[in-house]
């Protein structure tokens, strides 16, 4: 894109500040944020949000993924993306409800009949998680254990639209 796409301008602040209100008004037992110290620099974080800093992004996803892990203490991590700003809590609901009725699970939405972000992935899964390495992300795990894997359909699929081009940004903001 040119530039970080999470501090490009939305709605009059950084893009990755719509992922931090989103986080502020979650009813999830504690908020981590994992990113960037040029990041967390250009925002400030509400009260409860707790931020851990990756120093090196360049080991991919994986690296924020088990900086937030080991940071956690709850009985499930969810796993919430900078660039899907049209998430709202009542997006995300659904996938924290799941959870709780389904624990031993690994959760998502289905979007246009392919898994998407966020997931909720089960504590009993910490080590795996712990163990990811490159780009991969968690969606390894769905594909190690596809019998822990429960899906929702959710009500409004165009907010788990993600920002990946200049093309998406300027959809976006039109």
């Amino acid at each position: 894109m040119g530039e970080d796409k999470l501090l490009m301008n939305y709605r009059g602040n950084p893009m990755l500040w719509q992922t931090v209100n989103l986080l502020s008004d979650l009813p999830v037992y504690e908020r981590i944020i994992v990113t960037t110290d040029a990041r967390l620099k250009r925002i400030s974080l509400p009260p409860g949000i707790k931020p851990c800093i990756n120093s090196y992004p360049k080991n991919g996803q994986s690296e924020s993924i088990r900086i937030g892990v080991e940071a956690a203490t709850g009985t499930h991590y969810l796993f919430l993306v900078a660039d899907q700003p049209l998430l709202t809590p009542a997006d995300l609901i659904p996938l924290i409800k799941s959870a709780t009725e389904n624990p031993d699970k690994i959760i998502y939405p289905i979007i246009n009949s392919k898994p998407s972000s966020p997931t909720v992935f089960p504590s009993k899964l910490r080590t795996e998680l712990l163990t990811l390495s490159d780009d991969t992300g968690g969606r390894v795990l769905r594909e190690v254990y596809p019998e822990l894997c429960y899906t929702i359909k959710p009500e409004y699929p165009m907010n788990f639209i993600d920002i990946d081009t200049i093309e998406d940004f300027h959809d976006l903001i039109k």
